[in-house]
């Protein structure tokens, strides 16, 4: 294994536990209140479930019975409102969910308060974290007990529960087109990650949660679920320190409080003493979401639940690991909402700080590297640029994305200037640098600007 390259507080590595069988009951518990059948609205009668509830976890919730769903629950809760923020490419509706006591009406008001957004199933053959997020809607509508309430009044909570709509149909990983969108977070040329993209730029949520599936590789990576945060460099210190904070002081436990087993994403482990043995995946690539939001100044996680393999009940009954994977699911949102509510002050001043401490326009940027993964000479801009230039043809290609990613650019009389003195300072060089290995396009770096 590599060091890592700031100085860390060492990852916990939890010991193994064996996942209880959960019953269509227990996945009916309401995130941080009482029972659902007692959280249901006055003359309302019984709250909606989803089609996965209703099947007892044989089969997974359709979209139409997704959108049926949503709107049952937006109709009957003054704390919910759902929106359509785009469409993909076959003519889905990507859907968000803003929720809030009451719901927050516009992303200004989001913006003035401490927030989190869930974004559920990326992939579309991954639909755990879907039916997680669908029924944690229903749940934080229509709980009565104060302590919710109380988190409700103080966070906002908004919810894309299918990222991904054509390859949920599809029961594909990728887009009806084939593409990855866990891997377009900086090039936008999908849809769905542009509308991802707008999300984050107009609501500047404090904290994004992204829920995904993996397939075990028997016996170094068979925990029930697994968890890491943004390791990009370019990641403000308060803001990764808060990222790993959710993933090991409050994913990961309430995750093995409920009966899981739990680990580092990316890292085998060994069976036998739970050291690690080799990284497998987790680095620092700035296009996927869970370091893209780290970039641009949000408290990231990415959760993976394991699918596969199977115990012997599981096979006979494939309901029985539908209900463990959403399950694990649950258990580690309710850390995730534990973790927004007990460390709001601690979250707000990370993002915060870290929206405005680029328009000091100091300190190096990081094109590679991860925080366990030294970066190359080549990859460390010690003394940035302050800005790129781009000819009115880059010009053309780019200014789109950049407007969806919140950069701000201006016309100088021979092109546009793309300054490094804003608030997404580290993410212009990743964008416009000719050695990025994910940029747009290459800019031409400017040293002396106004």
């Amino acid at each position: 294994m590599t060091k890592r390259v700031r100085r860390r507080r060492p990852p916990r590595h939890f010991s193994g536990k064996t996942a209880a069988a959960l019953t269509s009951a227990a996945l009916l518990v309401p995130l941080l209140s009482a029972p659902l059948a007692e959280a249901a609205p006055p003359d309302a009668g019984s709250p909606p479930r989803t089609g996965f509830e209703q099947s007892n976890g044989a089969r997974w919730t359709t979209q139409p019975e997704e959108r049926d769903f949503l709107a049952a629950v937006d109709r009957a809760s003054a704390r919910v409102t759902t929106d359509t923020v785009g469409t993909t490419a076959q003519g889905r509706p990507l859907r968000l969910v803003r929720i809030g006591d009451p719901a927050p009406r516009t992303a200004e008001q989001v913006r003035r308060g401490n927030s989190v957004l869930l974004v559920c199933s990326q992939h579309g053959d991954e639909p755990s974290g879907r039916e997680a997020c669908l029924s944690t809607v229903r749940d934080l509508a229509f709980a009565r007990d104060s302590k919710t309430r109380r988190f409700l009044a103080r966070t906002n909570v908004l919810v894309v529960p299918t990222a991904n709509p054509d390859g949920r149909a599809a029961d594909t990983r990728g887009n009806s087109d084939g593409v990855d969108i866990n891997r377009d977070h900086l090039a936008l040329k999908t849809a769905e990650a542009r509308a991802l993209a707008a999300l984050q730029r107009d609501y500047r949520p404090d904290t994004v949660y992204d829920l995904h599936e993996y397939g075990a590789t028997v016996p170094y990576y068979v925990k029930d679920l697994l968890s890491l945060w943004p390791r990009n460099l370019n990641a403000a210190h308060g803001v990764h320190e808060e990222s790993e904070a959710l993933s090991e002081r409050y994913v990961r436990p309430h995750a093995e409080k409920a009966g899981h087993s739990t680990g580092i994403y990316g890292i085998w482990t060994d069976p036998e003493t739970g050291e690690p043995v080799k990284q497998v995946a987790g680095d620092g690539q700035e296009r996927i979401l869970r370091n893209t939001v780290g970039v641009k100044h949000s408290v990231g996680q990415l959760v993976e639940t394991r699918v596969d393999p199977l115990t012997d009940a599981e096979k006979a009954d494939p309901a029985l690991n539908n209900r463990r994977r959403v399950g694990s699911q649950l258990a580690a949102l309710k850390g995730a909402f534990a973790f927004a509510s007990e460390r709001r002050g601690r979250i707000e001043a990370a993002t915060g700080a870290a929206r405005v401490a680029g328009l000091a326009d100091r300190g190096p940027v990081y094109l590679g590297g991860a925080d366990n993964e030294e970066p190359a000479g080549d990859q460390v801009l010690k003394d940035p640029p302050c800005g790129y230039r781009l000819t009115a043809a880059q010009w053309k290609d780019v200014r789109a994305a950049l407007a969806l990613h919140g950069v701000k650019a201006r016309g100088d009389g021979s092109g546009v200037l793309v300054p490094l003195r804003q608030s997404q300072r580290a993410l212009v060089p990743l964008l416009l640098d000719g050695r990025a290995q994910y940029g747009l396009t290459a800019g031409t770096p400017v040293t002396a600007c106004r």
